[in-house]
């Protein structure tokens, strides 16, 4: 790794772990101030908050979403990295929406513009529950 990429990517990851740190500690301000003015969420899956939510009100609405139709409350972060293009958390959460109840490992990638998040992947690792979650009312 040059000495370019190596400084790109200690930014990244002191971007991410300034989130990581907000999202345990649930100072959800600063949560949304690691977001970028033009954040992209890109939510895969077969549901209805699938697809591509850009800006970030349309983004933080989706994900907002999310969280009252799952009731998901972190319970730990599982690992964080970075590399010069893209950074990634490796969370695990609790979900229960008063009918599925379920802890789930997913999968964040971000990739990271002027010191804030500028486009996020999100991965889960039991995709079809996800799925069975957001169908339910």
């Amino acid at each position: 790794m040059s000495s370019d990429d190596a400084v790109r990517a200690a930014a990244n990851l002191a971007v991410v772990r300034r989130y990581v740190e907000a999202w345990k500690s649930g100072d959800l301000a600063a949560i949304f101030e690691c977001y970028h003015s033009d954040f992209t969420l890109h939510y895969g899956g077969n549901h209805s908050l699938a697809g591509t939510h850009t800006g970030k009100p349309a983004a933080l609405a989706a994900l907002a979403e999310f969280s009252k139709r799952t009731g998901r409350k972190l319970l730990s972060i599982v690992d964080v990295m970075a590399g010069p293009e893209r950074a990634a958390v490796i969370a695990r959460e609790h979900f229960d929406n008063g009918t599925l109840t379920a802890d789930v490992e997913r999968v964040l990638v971000y990739r990271i513009a002027d010191g804030f998040f500028r486009e996020c992947w999100l991965y889960d690792a039991d995709q079809p529950l996800i799925d069975r979650f957001l169908a339910v009312s």
